[in-house]
């Protein structure tokens, strides 16, 4: 939470507002590229090594890579927003530095742009939560060895990765709204295919589709915020629409864990289709 919350602000800073959406795209293309190799990598460790040490010798390393790249090549870019501040335009209510509770309450209910972001964010994320959560035991339930659960798991985050890439920079190009909706609804129809479908080309498709979906909407929320807030306190603005959206995680897998023992896994997956749409 705060690494990845502070990269986003620092290329946030350091690209300016004419290509946000590109260097949001970029951010979250490397994180969500690296989920995807990730999830495969360990899903064939797994296999061969087992469940337990193995695939989690791999975070520990590169959790030991990331503070060292970190440590040495990573510098501040706080005066870059300063430099910002200076010539931003916006309304007179969002100007200047504001208290951390003012930005909340703006962030997420009392401006129109940043509260709807940050519920379309939540909700993003609530059926990532199922994504990850249930979907594995979804698979594995229906007789999926553990290497094509992890192919499955893979597909997602690499189209979503790998899509970002163009999304980011056509938001900066054709405006933020069109992608955000368009991508909501193509991974509400994605979700439904999982529920509906049975077998892994299927669902191999329907984790395409829901990668492509995610894609569109991602990068391009974090500009709306970007777009919106002032540099004063777009830090702040993004701390919170990243509580809200990361929130969703949670809520997402509890829900679907809910529903799921209760009504069954294909109930809960239809649910979370309809919320997302």
């Amino acid at each position: 939470g705060l690494t990845w919350s502070t990269t986003v602000i620092m290329k946030i800073d350091l690209v300016g507002p004419a290509r946000r959406g590109l260097a949001m795209g970029l951010n979250e293309a490397a994180g969500y590229g690296a989920v995807a190799l990730t999830a495969f990598a360990t899903g064939l460790i797994a296999e061969r090594w087992g469940l337990r040490p193995a695939p989690f010798l791999l975070g520990v390393a590169y959790a030991g890579l990331g503070l060292g790249l970190s440590a040495i090549f990573v510098r501040e870019t706080r005066a870059h927003a300063r430099h910002e501040a200076v010539a931003h335009a916006g309304r007179e209510h969002l100007h200047g530095g504001l208290s951390t509770g003012r930005v909340f309450a703006l962030a997420s209910l009392r401006e129109p742009a940043l509260s709807a972001a940050s519920q379309a964010g939540l909700v993003n994320n609530l059926n990532d939560g199922l994504a990850w959560g249930l979907l594995p035991i979804f698979y594995a339930t229906a007789g999926l060895s553990v290497a094509e659960i992890g192919t499955l798991a893979a597909i997602y985050p690499a189209v979503w990765g790998l899509g970002q890439l163009v999304t980011g920079g056509l938001s900066d190009r054709i405006g933020r709204k069109a992608l955000i909706a368009g991508g909501m609804l193509l991974q509400a129809a994605a979700l439904a295919l999982i529920a509906a479908a049975r077998g892994f080309a299927p669902w191999g498709l329907a984790a395409a589709l829901l990668g492509a979906g995610t894609a569109m909407v991602y990068p391009t929320l974090l500009a709306v915020i970007g777009d919106v807030a002032h540099p004063a306190w777009r830090a702040s603005a993004v701390g919170v629409y990243r509580l809200w959206r990361d929130a969703g995680f949670a809520v997402g897998a509890l829900l679907a864990g809910l529903i799921a023992d209760r009504l069954g896994m294909p109930a809960a997956i239809w649910t979370v289709a309809v919320l997302t749409g």
